[in-house]
């Protein structure tokens, strides 16, 4: 918790994204393109923006969510996310940093075009961190005809489930806030109550216990599997 959500997001990221922002506009003004905002959406009510951009940001990780799952390398930093065997609350709270980084490189671009400006973006990313944290409790709430709108707690921890449909082995229910792309993609799975299922992955006994140890994890892994 406090490094992904204090030391790095507010300090070390934060830092890097404003370098990033900077050569990233200098690099389309040498090329004439001085704004890259295809749908102003300043005009518009406050609370209209913040749902489009609610929207869209969801089905962009929605789409990154899943590549955590596909690319092998990707995976291999994902897994400290899956790593948790009893689900809870705090289970939102460990992943590793590079998903920052994927995460918010990749949806950068298409927010920026549709103008979501920082003050917009920290309204949504504090009400998909509730929802995220809400997503992660063990709680197995019946929320009727919503979960085929909202993720919730009875969804997701199949997407965190040991055992996977065969047909299915790189991941269920990827969404993070709303559900309704898994159903619009097929992608969802629900077959019972998940209440005491197994957790993790194959061998996620034998995955790294420490906090250092996990965020090398992935570096190593993917280094050692390019033969390098």
């Amino acid at each position: 918790m406090f490094f992904n959500f204090f030391l790095f997001s507010l300090i070390i990221y934060n830092a890097l994204s404003d370098v990033f922002i900077n050569l990233f506009s200098e690099g389309l003004a040498a090329i004439g393109i001085t704004n890259m905002v295809a749908l102003e959406v300043g005009a518009w009510p406050v609370w209209g923006h913040l749902v489009l951009g609610f929207i869209v940001r969801d089905f962009i990780q929605w789409w990154i969510h899943r590549l955590l799952h596909w690319v092998p390398a990707l995976w291999e930093f994902h897994k400290v996310h899956h790593s948790v065997i009893q689900m809870g609350f705090a289970a939102h709270l460990r992943y590793h940093f590079m998903e920052n980084i994927v995460y918010r490189t990749l949806e950068y671009i298409p927010l920026a075009m549709i103008g979501i400006g920082l003050n917009d973006f920290f309204i949504i990313h504090i009400i998909t961190l509730a929802i995220g944290h809400w997503n992660h409790t063990n709680f197995n709430v019946n929320i009727g005809p919503l979960k085929y709108i909202f993720n919730n707690p009875a969804m997701h921890i199949w997407h965190h489930s040991y055992d996977l449909p065969k047909d299915r082995s790189y991941g269920v229910n990827f969404g993070l806030s709303l559900s309704v792309w898994d159903y619009l993609f097929k992608t969802n799975y629900i077959p019972h109550s998940g209440r005491d299922i197994k957790l993790g992955f194959p061998d996620v006994d034998k995955f790294p216990k420490g906090f250092i140890k996990q965020n090398l994890y992935g570096f190593l892994k993917s280094r050692k599997s390019s033969g390098s």
